[in-house]
């Protein structure tokens, strides 16, 4: 919970960096927060019959009281009807740091529309030298989106003064900033567009209006739970006040355990697949190097996916110990000069770049590392088929249907001068296996599969074509630098766990699925999973 000092009326913006926990159980010599609040509390209210504490939260500020301490007083007191209370809420907004940057000095797109009025012209590498390349990168997008500059060759050049481009959303933040960060400052279109460039998210603060409880009393009476030895020794019985008793009350239900129902489906996906010949990977790991994530499925250093806005990379350690060191050479020098009917990406490859550790982005990672072993495992290449369900993780904008981590199935099969055929029949077989008979295959790309192929199915529950999975043979720039022989083809395909498992619970927004906000009455009620085999 985000807390806020409100002067005035209105919200004074704290960043989360300056906010401190206050422990639950921190001790002043009086005692405990809690029991400190709930002694101001009764002083409080007995000043008038009408005593009232209108809102909870600015009456803690005055009152140099931590309101989450003021708040469990409140509950203590409600339970004893010491007290009565009605809960109050506020809404209202808060910057992120990019927010607060933009609030400062404006917006990406202006911040790159500035810089190449300055120069007239600038290529990608001297923009971002210029402007930095987060701020190059989203403000090169929207000035294009926007017609303010337009791409010639290998350069940028403006199509707007600076005094004709108006910074729409700077203007918006200061006038939320005037506004106190009123939540009604703003239209709700203009919201959604400030959250979808993360500038900004709403906050609720809780609290609650208080007065007077039927057994209020200036000073509480401690009742007593237990009838004890010496109550009844020393005679203290006949007066003490004690807690009433529910002689009728049950015990809590006892409950077994429940498989949650990505797992159900997880089990019956295991099932088919080894029923299909297929011996499952250890992906028991999910940080990676940057190595085995991306440089050796022949992935450039400079691709989108590997920046910081698409992945998670891990601070410490930050970079992995070791990797196989004469294979890291054959990949650097496919990824420089190429090989096998290849000409490279022809750049300098970057040995920290490589060494980068992340949270993996796909359980190809795993894919490259059984590949490498069968090539240089005892006795050289056997065939082999793998499979993987595990989780993955990717820096996505979280809605209805993504999240920032979800768990992919991959199939995979390493052997002898197989083609496109064989990857199509296999993927027939385990779809028909799930109930999904009628499938069609659109041409796609992937940086370490060609051909790629997207996979629709017609699914019988929903009546229509869907996207379910994608394909491809790996790439030889993939396969020979691990020492596979040169006739040795690797075809694959993957899917998503959620997409099928929401579409055979008949869940529409993936948070109700997996995530805090599941409700374990779900995970309790939910069918036992079984998909009709097509193939019988």
């Amino acid at each position: 919970i985000i807390s806020r000092p409100w002067r005035g009326g209105k919200p004074v913006l704290k960043y989360k960096h300056q906010l401190s926990i206050v422990p639950f159980f921190a001790h002043s010599k009086h005692g405990t927060m809690t029991e400190a609040s709930e002694r101001a509390i009764l002083t409080y209210l007995a000043s008038s019959p009408d005593a009232v504490i209108e809102d909870t939260f600015p009456w803690s500020e005055e009152s140099k009281l931590d309101h989450a301490a003021v708040v469990g007083a409140i509950k203590s007191l409600l339970a004893e009807e010491y007290v009565q209370a009605e809960n109050l809420s506020a809404s209202f907004y808060t910057l992120t740091d990019e927010g607060q940057s933009i609030l400062d000095n404006g917006s990406q797109e202006v911040i790159v529309l500035k810089a190449l009025n300055e120069a007239g012209k600038l290529s990608l590498p001297d923009l971002q030298a210029k402007v930095g390349k987060d701020v190059a990168k989203i403000g090169m997008g929207n000035c294009m989106k926007k017609k303010w500059a337009k791409k010639d060759g290998a350069d940028l050049f403006p199509l707007k003064t600076n005094d004709e481009a108006e910074d729409e959303v700077q203007v918006l933040l200061k006038k939320l900033a005037e506004a106190g960060f009123a939540e009604s400052a703003i239209s709700e279109k203009d919201s959604k567009e400030l959250k979808r460039r993360k500038v900004l998210t709403l906050v609720t603060r809780k609290s609650h209006k208080v007065t007077r409880g039927p057994q209020y009393a200036p000073q509480r009476v401690k009742k007593a739970a237990d009838l004890t030895k010496e109550m009844l020794d020393s005679g203290a019985w006949q007066t003490a006040q004690f807690k009433p008793y529910n002689f009728l009350t049950l015990g809590e239900k006892v409950g077994g355990g429940y498989l949650h129902p990505l797992l159900k489906v997880r089990a019956e996906f295991r099932k088919i697949l080894m029923e299909m010949g297929f011996h499952e990977m250890p992906t028991n790991k999910w940080v990676e190097s940057s190595f085995w994530n991306f440089d050796t499925l022949f992935q450039p250093q400079s691709h989108p996916a590997r920046d910081a806005h698409d992945t998670f990379f891990i601070k410490e350690p930050a970079q992995t110990i070791s990797v196989p060191e004469e294979y890291y050479e054959r990949v650097k020098s496919m990824h420089e000069v190429g090989g096998a009917g290849s000409i490279g990406y022809r750049y300098d490859f970057k040995r920290e770049e490589a060494m980068k550790n992340l949270l993996r982005t796909h359980t190809t990672a795993v894919s490259s590392q059984m590949l490498y072993k069968l090539a240089n495992q005892p006795g050289g290449f056997k065939p082999a088929r793998y499979y993987s369900i595990d989780r993955v993780f990717r820096n996505e904008t979280m809605d209805a249907t993504h999240l920032c981590e979800f768990h992919q199935v991959e199939g995979m099969v390493a052997d002898y001068d197989l083609s496109l055929g064989d990857l199509i029949g296999t993927i027939e077989t385990f779809f028909k296996k799930i109930g999904i008979t009628q499938l069609r295959f659109k041409p796609a790309f992937n940086p370490y599969t060609e051909p790629s192929m997207e996979i629709f199915g017609y699914h019988p529950d929903l009546k229509k074509w869907t996207e379910i999975g994608n394909s491809g043979m790996f790439r030889p720039e993939m396969l020979r630098p691990m020492g596979l022989p040169e006739n040795v083809r690797v075809i694959a395909w993957g899917l998503s766990l959620e997409r099928p498992t929401m579409i055979k619970y008949r869940i529409s927004n993936i948070r109700d699925l997996f995530g805090h906000k599941v409700e374990m009455a779900r995970t309790r009620t939910a069918p036992i999973c079984r998909f009709d085999d097509a193939t019988q």
